[in-house]
């Protein structure tokens, strides 16, 4: 199975702001949804919270270290990254995504075998969590979007697809 992260980041390697996205960007929630469907989705038990709901179309995997008796229904829920993508490959899908948080994305960045980022051309100075550095020694991209431009939030942004050395 092809582990995968996929996130949206902003100057300084900024990804959100007191458990939220720094910027909702239409294209953005579009490209992810599209990439997304039909793989599994291993997430932080924060991001999950973020979310507020199971995302459709995906196996929701949340990672968890404490008990939590009222999980919504529609996810399943474990404690630890390799338990994540043990469950993630029971699927039989081709791929899954680590979709978050901070914690997560740093510890699956040794396991993963492809980064899809959103690069978003701004700076966020109040951003409180950050994602790790894309070292040009283990990625390369193979794939990028031409420059695309966010009207509503005034703001430039690229997907590009990273693949391991």
């Amino acid at each position: 199975m092809e582990k995968s992260l996929i996130v949206a980041v902003a100057g300084g390697n900024a990804i959100g702001r007191k458990n939220q996205l720094l910027w909702h960007i239409s294209e953005d929630l579009k490209y992810f949804k599209e990439v997304t469907s039909g793989s599994p989705v291993i997430m932080g038990f924060m991001t999950f919270q973020s979310i507020g709901r199971p995302l459709p179309g995906r196996t929701n995997i949340v990672i968890s270290i404490f008990p939590w008796p009222d999980a919504p229904k529609g996810i399943v829920i474990v404690e630890s990254l390799e338990e994540a993508y043990k469950a993630a490959e029971a699927t039989g899908a081709e791929r899954c995504f680590v979709i978050g948080g901070a914690y997560t994305y740093a510890e699956a960045m040794e396991k993963s075998d492809t980064l899809y980022i959103t690069h978003i051309y701004a700076d966020a100075p109040d951003a409180d969590v950050f994602f790790p550095e894309i070292s040009p020694a283990v990625w390369q991209p193979v794939w990028e979007s031409p420059l695309q431009h966010d009207t509503e939030n005034n703001l430039d942004f690229r997907f590009v697809r990273y693949a391991r050395k």
